[in-house]
């Protein structure tokens, strides 16, 4: 499973590598008088300035990493601090807050961005404005991320248990009530448990992934400085607490050291490593094009479905639906708190990127 989600992520990668020369084509291959004004880069506008836009990017690159970097590894690195161990009453408070930071994500920012791609007037009337292919696409995602993660618990189960026998379970009793299914087989088979931990980071991070390279690409083909300096403080506190609830996740899945650095390392570099394919493909790349509407607004719409489902299934239901939360109300109603100011928070910064 490993190998085959490092696969996945690989080819996302290069997808998005390939994707981006052909969202942007020559213009003087486009037929005369197709494409709207408005359609056109703009050229004329005091926010878009090239070089000033250049120097926000470098350092979105670099405060990005880094937050990126600390929120994915704090909660693994509080292995260490008592207060912080997965079943402590404060790690569920922080993941519920990063639980509502990625629901969010998904309603408030990826979704809206897919809807404002697919129903540009840049997009011909039929058949774009014809559909809402944007809630099809995201509600077909979510039954795909369904599919995946019920064939891979199936996979698990089916592959690694005779392999672990008795051996692998003193190491999952360690971990607690998160990011893992419904009934009480899972809570009562800390095996069963522990692969659903492994399949949840694994697919979390897979919608991660895609949402982040596109968010990277459009940031880094863009010159336009009024709407790149508020991303850029937006994304810092967007991926440090998206990477709390993945790394919380990681954490719990009981990975080995070298699958943990892998998994940190790809959430950390896919939104600079869009940024920086964004700013080498900026001279062919036009965000209003076409081509580049229908795939960035198609990858957004499967990237809502995915994290919206897991939001909801793999990470708060699951939760609030666990014998931990259940069996104490107070700690309940404080973490519903933390998941609607997690939430809001991240609502509030729709507000600028």
């Amino acid at each position: 499973m490993a190998k085959l989600h490092f696969f996945i992520i690989l080819s996302l990668l290069l997808f998005s590598t390939i994707t981006p020369r052909s969202l942007g084509a020559d213009p003087a291959r486009q037929p005369p008088n197709t494409v709207p004004n408005e359609c056109q880069k703009s050229t004329g506008d005091p926010c878009h300035n090239k070089t000033r836009s250049l120097k926000l990017k470098l350092i979105a690159i670099a405060a990005i990493l880094v937050t990126s970097m600390l929120g994915v590894s704090l909660p693994i690195l509080s292995q260490s601090v008592p207060t912080l161990q997965p079943d402590t009453k404060l790690f569920v408070l922080i993941k519920a807050f990063a639980s509502g930071v990625i629901l969010a994500t998904g309603y408030m920012h990826v979704l809206p961005d897919s809807f404002n791609c697919l129903t540009s007037k840049c997009l011909p009337e039929t058949p774009w404005k014809k559909f809402p292919f944007t809630t099809f696409i995201a509600m077909f995602s979510a039954v795909f991320t369904l599919m995946v993660d019920s064939y891979a618990m199936s996979w698990y189960k089916k592959c690694k248990t005779p392999n672990q026998g008795n051996k692998g379970q003193d190491p999952e009793k360690k971990t607690s009530g998160h990011c893992h299914g419904h009934g009480s087989s899972e809570v009562d088979n800390p095996q069963a448990q522990l692969r659903r931990y492994r399949v949840v980071a694994q697919v979390l991070e897979l919608g991660i992934v895609v949402h982040s390279v596109v968010i990277g690409l459009s940031m880094g083909a863009s010159d336009n400085v009024c709407t790149i300096r508020p991303l850029v403080a937006a994304l810092c506190f967007h991926q440090f607490f998206e990477g709390m609830g993945l790394g919380g996740c990681i954490l719990q899945a009981n990975y080995e050291k070298k699958m943990k650095a892998i998994m940190v390392f790809f959430f950390s570099v896919t939104t600079p490593f869009g940024i920086a394919l964004g700013i080498g493909l900026s001279n062919v790349y036009r965000e209003n094009s076409p081509t580049a509407l229908i795939v960035v607004g198609v990858l957004n719409a499967v990237s809502a479905g995915l994290l919206n489902y897991m939001a909801l299934v793999d990470l708060l239901a699951s939760d609030f639906m666990g014998e931990k939360l259940q069996d104490d109300m107070k700690l309940q109603t404080i973490s519903y708190v933390a998941v609607i100011l997690g939430a809001g928070g991240m609502s509030v910064m729709a507000i600028w990127a």
